[in-house]
């Protein structure tokens, strides 16, 4: 693994993969944010890709979220909500794609990286995919993720992820509508991936484009929405109460 992580992409056979990796258990610092974020848009307008598969490397981890080595380094307000506005870009390109997204999920999810599995059309996940929301834990709370995820799994069982900060099974992600599937193992999952690709490949860009915009009815109001809940989080990241816990957390 690079030392400070990397974002790469590729297509074949009208199958475009995105794929990141960082040492951290795929955090995502805000450089790599804006890489996944600009190739999403990039791709958009590529009538070279057909559908989209967004994955990390590894097996343990699909995703840790916010990067806590940034979070502490945040001094003020400005540099604050510019970091949540990161996961905020990210999650309206995948909303604005007229191409349908397939998230691979191999593993834990927590934060940024369940925001991510709720932002995409299609989500696939091995048995290992626990999710959590662990915001409130060190004081922010899932302000920028949150619209994705209560819009995919409801707003009782987003309440209760945001309230409790453990961990939910694969299953319980499945049962609550997070995954489409869950698979046995990555063998599986990989498989079921390329062939739901495959078949997505074939289909009409057209009423693909169209099934986007239904799908994503009654967020036009989005951009402002994400961009105010990356404000709180922007200004919640500054308290004592944030930087103390992380600290902590880092030095176990």
């Amino acid at each position: 693994m690079e030392k400070n992580g990397k974002v790469t992409h590729s297509i074949s056979n009208s199958i475009a993969t995105i794929s990141f990796q960082h040492p951290k258990s795929n955090a995502l610092p805000s450089r790599m944010l804006k890489e996944i974020t600009n190739l999403i848009n990039k791709l958009a307008e590529d009538n070279q890709a057909r559908v989209i598969i967004i994955r990390s490397e590894g097996e343990k981890n699909f995703c840790a979220g916010a990067s806590f080595d940034e979070l502490l380094q945040i001094k003020d307000y400005k540099e604050g909500k510019e970091f949540f506005m990161g996961f905020a870009r990210l999650i309206n390109a995948m909303r604005k794609c007229p191409k349908f997204i397939i998230a691979r999920v191999q593993g834990k999810a927590v934060g940024g990286g369940v925001g991510i599995a709720a932002s995409a059309d299609y989500t696939l996940a091995s048995n290992e995919a626990s999710v959590r929301l662990s915001e409130l834990a060190l004081g922010i709370g899932p302000f920028v993720v949150g619209p994705a995820i209560e819009r995919k799994i409801g707003k009782t069982a987003f309440i209760t992820m945001s309230i409790d900060a453990e961990w939910h099974d694969a299953f319980w992600a499945k049962q609550n509508g997070l995954y489409t599937k869950v698979f046995a193992n990555n063998h599986d999952l990989d498989e079921a991936v390329a062939a739901l690709a495959k078949k997505i490949s074939t289909c009409s860009p057209e009423a693909i484009s169209e099934m986007k915009k239904v799908f994503w009815e009654g967020t036009d109001n989005w951009n402002d929405l994400l961009e105010q809940r990356a404000e709180i989080s922007g200004r919640l990241v500054l308290s004592g109460f944030t930087k103390n816990y992380i600290k902590a957390f880092k030095d176990k």
